[in-house]
């Protein structure tokens, strides 16, 4: 039964593959400089990771002191669960940022990163203008692309799943 799940969950990953291998490139591109942008800048302040600034004082997969009172101020559901929230929220930005950028389990990455993003977009930055919405709005048109076309040649998922 495990084993029937694993390859199922596998095959969701199975990534779009392109006729020429630089077409594989330039799918990769995006793919790893939104993910890297994700993991060790965006998601690294608000999560504890390895690579997080020493300054922030965060252990491993710790979230910042103010996030979860910053998700809280959304209202509804984010209002009665802040700290799962934050938590997930940082969570896709560092660990699923670092996936999207290596391509592995790109699509499963690239959904958390997707639903992360529009509450970004709809319940932080939609009050900014079209200025402040940008860095999250190219992540969300990335994520879309990398949830639909999955890592290509050039990822993790492509290694696992080429047999």
């Amino acid at each position: 039964m495990f084993f029937k799940l694993l390859h199922g969950f596998l095959a969701l990953n199975k990534p779009v593959i392109q006729s020429k291998w630089y077409a594989d490139l330039l799918i990769v591109m995006p793919r790893f400089i939104c993910g890297a942008l994700l993991a060790f800048s965006f998601g690294s302040d608000k999560f504890g990771m390895p690579w997080s600034p020493t300054d922030k004082n965060l252990g491993l997969f710790e979230v910042v002191y103010w996030f979860p009172g910053d998700v809280a101020e959304y209202g509804g559901i984010f209002e009665m669960f802040p700290d799962f929230f934050a938590w997930m929220g940082a969570f896709s930005e560092a660990v699923g940022g670092l996936f999207m950028a290596v391509g592995l389990f790109t699509r499963v990455a690239a959904f958390l990163i997707c639903c992360t993003m529009l509450v970004a977009i709809f319940m932080q930055k939609w009050n900014g203008g079209m200025w402040g919405m940008l860095p999250a709005m190219g992540f969300l048109w990335t994520s879309l692309y990398a949830m639909v076309l999955g890592s290509g040649r050039f990822g993790v998922d492509y290694l696992i799943t080429k047999n």
